[in-house]
């Protein structure tokens, strides 16, 4: 396992807000906006974001 790996909770809102996968992903990437620029989304899982901590 990566030691750089690192899971984020998404709150519930951006689920409700979301309109469509691509609505989603927009939703999570602004955000992430408010954790350091290090942190680089690489997928959505069970409510978390899966992020490469570099």
């Amino acid at each position: 396992m990566n030691n750089n790996l690192t899971k984020v909770v998404l709150p519930a809102w951006i689920f409700e807000q979301a309109r469509d996968k691509e609505h989603l992903k927009k939703l999570v990437l602004d955000y992430m906006q408010r954790y350091p620029k290090d942190y680089v989304v690489k997928g959505i899982k069970n409510g978390f974001a899966v992020c490469i901590k570099n």
